[in-house]
């Protein structure tokens, strides 16, 4: 995967926002900066190869994750990070503004209350609680073909086996996370009359890894 100029550099600086706020804001339960690069940058990265499309959106992004290291090394992608937190939307209206990152779109809102301008190619969460829910609550967010990436822990086969046996199309795989000795999985989510990979204005967009 080649790395846009200058975004190595832009995440290193993004993780000093989020150090510095944290201290204040308590936007994170991880402090160490060591542990913040790899459970927060490297694995929101961890996600990137499976990505398809070009618009994007972070429900319950928080501090900003996955969607603001997605955002840095995609420049070409459009992210639109979703939480309703104020503390937390206002951290990322600075660290939008710091990084100059034009590829990112802030919204302080609850999902079910969001009404984009644009649907999305895919929508991402690693923090939502229950995959079901997700699928209700995005459906009106998402174009034909459109996926739903939800970032999991060891419990990502269970809970994809659960959505299957609804009805509902679902794949698990495994993400590796450099440095992190736990497992990480993706559950993707094809909702029904939406299962055709994003292919629409997408084809473009090839596996990255």
């Amino acid at each position: 995967m080649s790395t846009p100029p200058g975004a190595l550099d832009t995440l290193l600086d993004y993780l000093d926002l989020l150090e510095k706020w944290n201290r204040a804001y308590n936007l994170t339960a991880i402090r160490e900066r060591s542990d913040m690069l790899v459970r927060h940058l490297l694995d929101s990265l961890s996600v990137l190869p499976h990505l398809r499309g070009s618009r994007f959106l972070d429900i319950g992004t928080g501090a900003g994750l996955p969607g603001i290291p997605l955002s840095i090394l995609e420049p070409q992608r459009q992210f639109v990070l979703l939480d309703s937190n104020g503390k937390k939307t206002r951290f990322l209206f600075q660290v939008r503004l710091a990084l100059s990152l034009a590829n990112v779109e802030i919204v302080d809102s609850r999902i079910e209350n969001y009404r984009p301008a644009q649907p999305f190619d895919g929508v991402l969460s690693r923090a939502f609680a229950s995959l079901p829910d997700m699928v209700t609550l995005c459906d009106h967010l998402m174009l034909d073909g459109a996926h739903l990436y939800a970032m999991r822990g060891a419990a990502g086969e269970d809970e994809t086996h659960g959505l299957q046996q609804s009805g509902m199309p679902a794949h698990c795989e495994p993400l590796h996370v450099p440095g992190l000795d736990e497992p990480r999985s993706l559950v993707t989510i094809y909702p029904p009359g939406k299962r055709d990979a994003g292919r629409r204005g997408s084809d473009h967009m090839k596996t990255r890894g």
